[in-house]
């Protein structure tokens, strides 16, 4: 017996009858060998986390676009919150953490330069429109290994591609990331913003400061034990309706007072013209594309515009910066 083979005997022994089985995985697109060590999902968490796209996430912003400072999250930071809360909860609830794990470390990996803003922008100048979970979907399937994919397995994809607010994934690892993502960033946006001068912790309305806490920590320690104490044994992830309550109402102050403030978001313009101008320039001159992307065009289902977006989505800020002054600011006045 292989040790994949002991650590899939292992997991039916020790899991909840609610969770998702590695051995009992729905498969792959294209079938391979298995790993004499590693179950499928643990293959795919490692899989994620040696691609590209995954290293990219360090340079990309989260919330705050150029925050003054070197503690403020970024997209790869928010990412591993993300995976620490849904390991937590998995782990107390006896589910699959290796599925869990792959799922929290994928799930942002379309995601724009310039966070939302970005997102927006490529939505608005694309006729196909544009969300940052498919687009994950397409790093993971068809963009990464120079157009080869990573081949995950279908619980990992799905997951992603399930993981936003609206999304229903078809796992309960799946639903413990798309709850832990809301968790991570309610609380680390107000960490951010009290960092930032644009929020202070007396600011935050006392219903719900009563509910969850008065403080980081506690908001985090209340909602991840909320999410165990009401989905143990159970074959479903929810919490309490107070808890869940204060929670929606926790993230809707936070769209009023730091979204959408232009303290933190006052760039978010400068940022969007940046992405909608790349685009079009883009569009115009085809050819500036890397091979990659251009060889995709070979396919009869992919368009110009989808080529461009894959390019841009995938860009760092930093990127993206240079290559805006590259084609649109003169050379006599970089500095």
């Amino acid at each position: 017996m292989t040790i994949r083979e002991q650590l899939e005997e292992r997991e039916m022994t020790y899991l909840s009858p609610y969770a998702t089985l590695s051995r009992e995985s729905k498969g792959r697109k294209f079938s391979e060998q298995e790993c004499d060590i590693r179950p499928v999902f643990q293959r795919d968490r490692d899989r994620i986390l040696h691609c590209k796209a995954f290293r990219r996430l360090k340079q990309k912003t989260q919330v705050f676009l150029l925050p003054k400072g070197d503690h403020y999250r970024t997209r790869l930071t928010h990412t591993l919150e993300v995976s620490q809360n849904a390991r937590t909860i998995a782990k107390a609830l006896r589910l699959n953490e290796d599925l869990v794990e792959a799922i929290a470390l994928g799930h942002d990996l379309g995601h724009t330069p310039f966070g939302h803003a970005g997102e927006r922008a490529l939505n608005e100048v694309n006729p196909f429109g544009f969300q940052h979970n498919e687009q994950s979907v397409r790093v993971v399937e068809c963009l990464e290994k120079q157009g080869e994919g990573l081949n995950l397995t279908r619980e990992v994809v799905d997951g992603i591609r399930n993981h936003k607010t609206s999304g229903k994934p078809n796992t309960l690892e799946g639903e413990i990331v798309r709850l832990s993502d809301k968790i991570a960033y309610i609380n680390h946006d107000i960490d951010d913003a009290i960092r930032g001068g644009i929020l202070k912790e007396e600011d935050i309305p006392r219903e719900y400061g009563e509910i969850l806490g008065t403080s980081t920590r506690i908001r985090l320690d209340t909602m991840v034990h909320n999410v165990i104490t009401n989905s143990m044994d159970s074959p479903s992830i929810r919490m309490s309706k107070e808890v869940a309550e204060a929670m929606a109402g926790l993230r809707e102050f936070l769209f009023v007072t730091v979204y959408q403030n232009q303290a933190a978001k006052g760039e978010e313009d400068k940022a969007v013209h940046m992405i909608a101008n790349l685009y079009e320039y883009y569009r115009g001159h085809m050819e500036l594309l890397p091979d990659q992307f251009l060889k995709r065009l070979d396919n009869a289902d992919e368009t110009e515009e989808q080529a461009v977006c894959d390019y841009i989505a995938g860009m760092t800020d930093n990127f993206a910066v240079k290559k805006f002054e590259e084609y649109f600011v003169p050379e006599s006045w970089k500095f």
